[in-house]
């Protein structure tokens, strides 16, 4: 089957050099779709000019989503995926920053990105400075924490549920059997720092009286 290849994304990706100049920190085309990187405080310039420019008209945000890499000072990534639909291509947009800094929010250039913004927020704690109402989208609003991010604990820090005699929801501490928060991935046989004494539980399987050998057939 022929693959599509759009032959326009190489003098598209050349032009945003020349156009972007410093404001453009990479760019590439991978699987079909050119990729930039822009500076932070470039964004709002940038997507204006991807959305107005007569050779770009990416006139339509499709979706705003986070990265998290914990071990990189400025741990996430902002994508902004855009789309032209007068030219039919797409462009990846990402900006880095960390957890204190505030990424300018686009709301003035794609009213859309109002809601994507707030769930960025929710979900990774990135702040959008200048969205007129970066509150929580789809966690309750005495959550605590932000759950896609990569140190966050998989059993979350509190349980929800009703309770019948006071007839209302109550937030109260996770219980569980195992403390996952504080597993440190070993195997029991190298958790346990019993090798020191000499055996580790289990080892008396290996010292077990062999078997019994099979009884002879009788003689016919």
């Amino acid at each position: 089957m022929a693959v599509y290849v759009d032959e326009g994304l190489a003098p598209l990706a050349e032009k945003l050099k020349a156009d972007l100049g410093a404001d453009l920190l990479s760019a590439e085309i991978a699987k079909g779709e050119l990729a930039i990187e822009v500076a932070r405080d470039a964004l709002g310039r940038v997507l204006k000019h991807l959305r107005d420019d007569e050779a770009c008209r990416f006139g339509a945000l499709m979706d705003v989503c986070g990265v998290d890499w914990p071990q990189r000072t400025q741990r996430f990534d902002v994508v902004y995926n855009l789309l032209s639909m007068r030219h039919n291509r797409r462009i990846r947009v990402k900006v880095a920053t960390d957890e204190d800094t505030p990424v300018p929010s686009v709301v003035d250039i794609f009213p859309s990105a109002g809601w994507f913004e707030r769930e960025a927020w929710d979900l990774y704690g990135v702040f959008f400075a200048g969205n007129p109402d970066l509150r929580r989208i789809l966690t309750d609003y005495g959550f605590e924490g932000h759950p896609l991010r990569k140190d966050f604990p998989l059993t979350g820090y509190v349980e929800v549920r009703y309770d019948a005699e006071q007839q209302r929801v109550v937030y109260e501490p996770v219980k569980l059997a195992q403390d996952f928060r504080s597993f440190d991935f070993m195997s029991p046989w190298e958790g346990l720092g019993l090798s020191q004494l000499g055996q580790l539980p289990g080892d008396e399987k290996a010292q077990a009286a062999p078997a019994p050998a099979p009884a002879t057939p009788p003689k016919a």
